[in-house]
Formats: C-alpha cells, structure tokens, sequence
C-alpha cells in the first residue's frame, strides 16, 4: 500500500536509503498519518510538520544507542512509526494499545516518558552527564517547540548546558506555535532570527563549506575547523545570546529540506560541546485542513479525510466557562482572565475576543501565571486563571506561598479534572483535590454539571480569598436535578434520600452516583445520593445528620484515593466519633493507563455499574 513506509521496520531501513527515498517516504508516512488518525484520532498537526525532521534524525543519529529525547512527546509517532510500530497504530490511544507519547516500556527508542512540556532539556543533560561520568560514547539530542522554549525549566536547563559545557546537541522545532499562537519575548526573538536570517542562504554556504560527501573522519575535522566562520558569517547576531551562555547556535535551517537537515545534523554531531539546530517547520504540512488550521488539528477526534474536521456543534464545558467569564466580566470590570498558552483549549480565546485588554496568556509557565495573578489581586483584580489539572501541579509552591498565604482572591478554573481519556497517565487530573485539601485559605467547589458550574463562578466572584473549582472534560451537560441558583458557602444538596446507603459524590461522580442510584432501585435497594460540590469548607450540619440516619456511607470522587475527599470525609467520621462504615471510591495509588473515559470509570470502579455493585456488597456483608 506504502512503496516506502512498508519497506521500513526500524532506524536501519532509513540508514540505507538515499536523500530522494527518503523524500518519498515522507510523503507515504504523510498519508498513513492521516489515514491512521482519522481513524482513531490523536494529535495530527505537530506530526505532520516534524516528518522530514524525524526522519533526518534517525538517518543520522543511532537510535537507541544515540539518545533522541521528545519534549511532550505528541509529535514523536513518526518516531514511533519508524521504530517498529507502524502496526500497531490501529490501536493509538485506545485501551491497551500504543501511547500518544513516548513511553519507555513501549520501546527502548523511547527514552523517557513525557507528556508535560518543557522537560526535555533537563532530561537530556541528566543522561549526558551520566554519560561523561561513566566514559560512555553516545549522542544526546532532545528535540523542543519554540513553544516549549517559553517555560521557564527548559531555560534554567539551558542555562545549566551553557555552564557545565557537555555535548550535546539540541534541535529547537520552531512552527511558531504550540497549541495556540505562542506569545512573549521568547517567541518574537526566535522570530526576529528567522526574518534577520535567510534559510536559502544559510544552505547554500554550508553545502559549500562543509560538503558532506566523504568520511566520517573527514567531516568531523572539517566542520571543527570551519564552526566558527559558519556560524559567525551565516547566522544572524542575534544568535549572540545563546553564544553568550555557552550554547553554539546554528539556523535557522529548513526543516522540510531533508538534505539540508541531514547535513546540518551532521555537522552539530562532529561540533564538540553544546549546540542548538534551529529547524523551521510547519505544522500540519501536507494536509490542508491541518496547515489551515493547525490549532483545529492539534488533538483530533476521528474525521473524514475528504471532509476535514466538522465541529460538533454542541458546547464544551471549556467554552460554557469563558462565556460565563464573559458574562461576569460585563457586570464587574475588575475581573481578568488568565492562561498558559492554552486559550482555546480552556475557553479563554472567547474571553479575549471580547476583552483583549482584560485577557492575559503568559505562555507555557504556569508558576509565574499563579504568582502573576497574585500581584493582580493584589493591586485590586479579580484573576480568573484557566488551566488544566494536570499543569497546575507545576504551580504548586506559587499557589501556596504566593497565593493562599496571603489570601489572595485568585480563583482557578481547574479544566480536565478527573480521568480525561485517551492522553493517559500524564494528563488524567486526578490529584488536584488530594493537592488542594491540605491547603489552608482556599475554597474547592466541583459542580455536578455546567449549569452547577456557572452558580459557583457566580459565588467566587463574592469570596474575597482564594478559590478553586476543578470540572471534568467534556461537553457542555446538565443534570436537570436538584436545586439551581445561587450556591451557599459549602452547603451540599441530597438528589435522593434513600435509607439503605448514603453515596456522597463530588463533581462529575454525581452523574455516576445517580446512575447507580437507578440500578440499585431495580434491586430495591433504596440509596441517598448526595452532591457533595464543596471539598472545603465540608457541610458539617448535612454530614452529622446524614452519618446519624445512615450506617453504610460510600463516597466517590474522579481523583486520588489518598488525601483526596473520601479522606477528608473519614477525617470527620473519626473527630466527630460518628458510628459509620464507610468505604471510599477513587483512583488507588497507581497510575492510569489511556483509554476511554467510561472504559477508565469501569477499571478504576467509580462507574454506574461498579458503584451499585460495591453498594450490594456492602450490605451483604
């Protein structure tokens, strides 16, 4: 079906074959990318615009034996095709089947696990200088977005790299996006290297100069002699920072000229010392849906290649929460919406339309968004920061030190809570209630569904202190049960009374407790479902009377089983002396593989089916 792609099994196939083979088999894997992720979904764009640039690299590199280090790892399934997995790309993201990121258990190419940005650098010059205290020979070449260049750990690793002086060489994949349009100094000084230099040019001199047609021997006396004249005559000045820290740069090269990419690896192999490739890359290349609209294509659910990505027309929990900011901000102009480089992902790309003045979109650096919307509130703002469970994590000293010990009235959209799917184990939200309990000064709401989740924007907006409400992925829902309107500080509401059972539910697990609710109805079994929306401050007075009429209490929660609100609730059962059982339902100390949604809520048992089951045991025994 592929004329090249079929004759490729692993690094060596590509090693064997010349500059217009692998031209050609760039476009077969193009096609197969497409094929293949219209048919399971996944992450398209940042994969179609790094296909000569992978394949240049294990031409010219040795993989596994040469350390080739993904940052995030969405756009290494050209690495993952090439290294013995193209088969298995029928099951990519699915249950069981192949990650969307590097992970090291898959294959030994895989060097490390990734799936958060940023890292790579870090990991890269932790391998190196292992390498040099061991006397091992080996290359180590961790590829970065410009995007991923805006955090600030790969610049302290940076700055490191430039200190100690280990070689290495670090490919810098610049299609001046990550997800959304990058933002910030660093992304306009990488732009003024691309227009203040010319790609043309820069090949045209370096074939002349290096002329990679002969020994290994050969180039690599050649390219140290002649490192400084190609650098010096052929990049632009202001390449002069990363000189200044030590890093030599070489670019910017194209990086869709397979023969310009592979000569210019070659030369950063035989440079002793650190180095950064800059390779300018399009996203979404050979696909025109993709190169239109590379935000569109990011992360895709299953499409018609002919037809392209058709919106669903229904609304994403993600956009309810920035028409409601929206919505707010018209009422109170102190109100400012805040993300780290993911705009369209958390709703605030609505935000901005409408108040560009107001909206606030730091890049990928999630630590200084925290303390940045500290010293917003602390000049009399009321900051709204949207940002995904899982990046919060990465915010966690600001968000204490900075933000709750002084009170700040910051509140924390807390988007993709819970388990969010087929992105698996490094993006599954499911530590943020565990992380935010012992955390004294702040609220935590999670609203049973959208129409919830607009009432609890509501109240933050009257809280003067911090605030955090985490809301699962998804589209836009409503219950349709229980009470609507304003919320009262950390008051619970009961959905059905019931006596046999009390299921205390927090969040997007209000759906699955009523589901159970019906199963066990069909066995007579009559359970209490209550929406348990506040982690903190707890219903007291609810609890007492509920712990009072009810000996089998369950709790269920989307997130970590440790420290999370089934262990606040056992807290209260032990300082009040209550004479309860009580069993929690949550994540157990693991991590959770990809799959579905409700295939994880099945595995995990926090699912319909699995709650009423757990119930039926409980009073069996």
């Amino acid at each position: 079906m592929y004329e090249y792609l079929d004759k490729v099994n692993s690094p060596q196939d590509i090693k064997n074959m010349n500059i217009d083979s692998i031209d050609l088999l760039a476009k077969d894997i193009r096609k197969f990318l497409v094929k293949s992720i219209s048919e399971t979904g996944g992450h398209l764009a940042s994969n179609l615009g790094v296909v000569e640039l992978t394949l240049a690299l294990h031409k010219v590199f040795d993989s596994p034996k040469d350390k080739i280090i993904w940052d995030v790892g969405h756009q290494a399934y050209v690495h993952k095709i090439i290294t013995g997995r193209k088969d298995a790309f029928p099951t990519l993201r699915q249950l069981n089947g192949l990650s969307g990121f590097p992970k090291e258990e898959e294959s030994e190419h895989d060097i490390f696990d990734t799936g958060h940005s940023s890292t790579s650098i870090s990991v890269a010059v932790g391998i190196a200088c292992a390498r040099d205290i061991k006397k091992e020979k080996y290359d180590v070449i961790p590829v970065i977005g410009d995007g991923a260049m805006t955090g600030g750990m790969a610049l302290e690793a940076l700055n490191y790299l430039g200190d100690i002086g280990t070689d290495m060489t670090v490919i810098l994949n610049d299609n001046e996006m990550s997800i959304d349009k990058n933002v910030g100094g660093m992304s306009k000084y990488f732009s003024s290297l691309i227009k203040n230099s010319s790609v043309d040019i820069f090949k045209d001199e370096f074939e002349k100069l290096l002329s990679v047609t002969s020994t290994g021997e050969f180039i690599s006396k050649t390219a140290y002699k002649l490192k400084d004249t190609i650098i010096n005559s052929f990049s632009p000045q202001e390449s002069e920072f990363f000189d200044s820290i030590g890093i030599k740069y070489i670019g910017p090269i194209d990086g869709h000229d397979t023969k310009q990419l592979i000569e210019s690896m070659t030369y950063a192999k035989f440079l002793k010392g650190p180095k950064i490739l800059h390779v300018i890359t399009k996203k979404g290349r050979g696909y025109r849906y993709a190169e239109n609209h590379p935000d569109k294509y990011h992360g895709v659910s299953k499409f018609d290649i002919k037809e392209g990505v058709v919106p669903s027309g229904k609304q994403s929990i993600s956009d309810a929460v920035g028409e409601k900011l929206i919505e707010m901000a018209s009422r109170d102009d102190k109100i400012v919406g805040i993300t780290a480089a993911m705009p369209s992902g958390t709703g605030m790309n609505l935000f901005e339309k409408v108040y560009p003045d107001r909206y606030f979109d730091v890049g990928i650096a999630e630590q200084h968004a925290t303390t940045f919307a500290a010293g917003l509130a602390k000049n009399g703002l009321k900051p709204y920061f949207a940002v995904y469970s899982t990046f919060l994590q990465r915010a966690y000293d600001q968000l204490i030190h900075d933000v709750c010990l002084t009170k700040k009235p910051v509140t924390f959209m807390i988007d993709r809570a819970g388990l969010v799917g087929n992105d698996g184990e490094t993006h599954h939200g499911v530590f943020d209630l565990s992380y935010l309990n012992p955390i004294p000064n702040i609220v935590v709401m999670a609203p049973k569904d959208t129409k919830e989740l607009e009432a609890m924007m509501d109240l933050s907006l009257k809280l003067d202190s911090p605030v955090a409400i985490r809301y699962a992925r998804g589209n836009s829902y409503c219950l349709d049960t229980g009470h609507y309107g304003e919320i009262k500080l950390g008051e619970y509401e009961v959905l059905n009374q019931g006596e046999d059972v009390a299921i205390l539910a927090i969040g997007n697990m209000v759906k699955q407790a009523l589901g159970a609710c019906e199963e066990l109805k069909k066995k007579n079994i009559d359970a209490t479902v209550v929406n348990a929306r506040f982690l903190k401050p707890m219903d007291e007075e609810l609890l007492k009377k509920l712990f009072k009429d009810h000996k089998n209490i369950i709790t269920v929660e989307d997130n970590s089983k440790v420290g999370g609100f089934g262990s606040r609730v056992n807290n209260f059962v032990i300082q009040n002396n209550c004479n309860v059982k009580v069993v929690n339902l949550g994540i157990s100390e693991e991590f959770i593989e990809h799959g579905s949604q409700d295939e994880l809520y099945e595995i995990v048992s926090i699912s319909s089916s699995k709650i009423a089951e757990e119930v039926e045991k409980i009073l069996e025994r």
